[in-house]
């Protein structure tokens, strides 16, 4: 039994030194539902059962009665349903069915008997190396308590259990276990009564060694908390867009305010005078689109395309893209295709066809702000 935990003292000390080797494994986690992280434990037991009455009788000095000696030992199974509530921190109850062999005489004798507990098991390699869902080893102690039942002798008994529990990864949902533990009973267990002994020495003993396997049910993985920073660092980008595009929105209120404006108060006879002839008329779009933003832009437009048919005179169209946004190849093809958006406009008004010209400049920084850029202009050509 010393032996025992000096084994799971080593295994620790172990396991804490692996822990400041490789710290960029650990991480948080977050919290599974309750119907997550479940599982069945299946195994094989070979146990040896050692009496409160053997000690001072001299049944178990020498070979022929030692502590896993043939006489002693047997065979036996294993049940257990479980959840792991974190990956370091599990509950599972337990229930093997074993047979023991009662040493109070040089010939023993057989009985059955089965030992149900509640177990609290501790996940050292992922509390002190952090979780890992590859790793092959998982290296965990446990202990509780429960009850057995001497069926031979029509017994009951309080227990006491710990043990350790390795688990070897096959996959995601397989493991394969082995499992050493110490089941500490209630004196008379097995059907003898011997009083007077204290500790060790009063109380029926279970010593077992387990091969099973584990089998995960539903979700066995834990996913790991959100990066908050890089969260927040997300939103304010998408703040900051939105308020580049009220920034943009403001803007163009401002140019159809001025727009409204000069149109309101323009004289009607004034439409045909010869300033058409060298000044360019205007028509905005809106970002990354080649649909006109506004027909009012159009007013204008019918104006000079008027003063071009009356006096059979050309026109000239050049789309425009900012060239603060966009690949130049993109604001390339933007221009194009606002300069053929207002020629189909100007063919609608009653323009010839071969009377108009189209032109594309690209993306250009010319006016303030940035979207006054995204436009195509008609002039006449001379």
């Amino acid at each position: 039994m010393k032996k025992l935990f000096i084994v799971l003292a080593l295994a620790s000390i172990s396991l804490s030194s692996m822990a400041q080797d490789d710290p960029t494994l650990k991480y948080s986690v977050a919290t599974n539902s309750f119907w997550s992280n479940w599982f069945i434990q299946v195994g094989g037991d070979f146990n040896s059962f050692i009496s409160s009455e053997e000690h001072g009788r001299g049944f178990n000095n020498g070979d022929h009665f030692g502590l896993f000696a043939g006489e002693r030992t047997n065979i036996g199974g294993a049940l257990a349903i479980g959840k792991w509530f974190t990956p370091g921190l599990g509950l599972r109850t337990k229930v093997q069915v074993l047979k023991g062999k009662k040493i109070d005489s040089p010939d023993p004798d057989d009985f059955d008997y089965w030992i149900a507990n509640e177990q609290v098991l501790f996940n050292l390699s992922n509390m002190l190396l952090g979780y890992n869902p590859n790793r092959v080893w998982n290296f965990i102690p446990f202990a509780g308590g429960g009850m057995a039942r001497n069926m031979s002798a029509n017994r009951y008994a309080m227990d006491l259990n710990v043990g350790l529990l390795n688990e070897f990864r096959l996959s995601r949902k397989v493991a394969l276990n082995l499992e050493i533990g110490w089941n500490r009973l209630e004196p008379d267990f097995d059907g003898n009564t011997i009083s007077g002994k204290r500790g060790w020495e009063a109380k029926d003993n279970n010593l077992y060694a387990e091969l099973g396997l584990t089998f995960n049910l539903g979700k066995a993985s834990w996913d790991k908390v959100p990066d908050i920073d890089a969260i927040n660092a997300l939103h304010q980008s998408q703040i900051d867009a939105l308020n580049a595009q009220l920034n943009d929105a403001y803007n163009e209120s401002g140019r159809y305010k001025k727009l409204y404006e000069e149109e309101k108060n323009k004289q009607p006879e004034k439409v045909y005078v010869k300033e058409f002839v060298g000044t360019p008329v205007s028509v905005f779009f809106n970002i990354d689109k080649t649909n006109i933003a506004s027909q009012k832009d159009l007013v204008n437009v019918q104006g000079i395309a008027k003063y071009a048919i009356d006096n059979n005179l050309g026109l000239l169209v050049t789309g425009y893209a900012d060239s603060a946004t966009g690949s130049v190849e993109r604001n390339q093809w933007l221009s194009e295709e606002r300069a053929k958006t207002v020629a189909e406009e100007l063919v609608k008004i009653g323009v010839n066809r071969d009377k108009i010209q189209t032109a594309a400049a690209g993306g250009v920084d010319e006016l303030s702000p940035i979207s006054f850029n995204r436009r195509a202009t008609v002039m006449v050509n001379k």
